[in-house]
């Protein structure tokens, strides 16, 4: 589990805060890599399972408010305040699974 641990850590330091194409797109290949880790601890045991679910729920939402921050319609203060909102709640995501492990 440390190793989930330093992937972690290693992860939440490059989520990115300002919303650009290329941090739309780090942002997304972050959120796979935390998926791939999230599904790897899922698979521990049925208790790591259970304390995993929410995480996944919010990986959900962290991925839709990405993908709404692309929308050609909306204005380019939304479109930052949804990319603001959904790397802060990645980043809650991942120091809350660090505390889980």
């Amino acid at each position: 589990m440390q190793k989930y641990k330093h992937e972690l850590e290693q992860l939440r330091g490059r989520i990115p805060r300002r919303h650009s194409v290329e941090n739309v797109q780090e942002i997304n290949i972050i959120a796979d890599e935390y998926e791939d880790i999230l599904k790897k601890i899922e698979a521990v045991d049925e208790s790591s399972a259970k304390k995993t679910a929410p995480l996944f729920d919010q990986l959900y939402e962290v991925r839709a408010k990405v993908k709404s921050s692309t929308s050609n319609k909306n204005a380019k203060k939304a479109k930052d305040q949804l990319f603001d909102e959904a790397s802060g709640l990645m980043k809650d995501g991942l120091q809350e699974l660090m505390e889980i492990l």
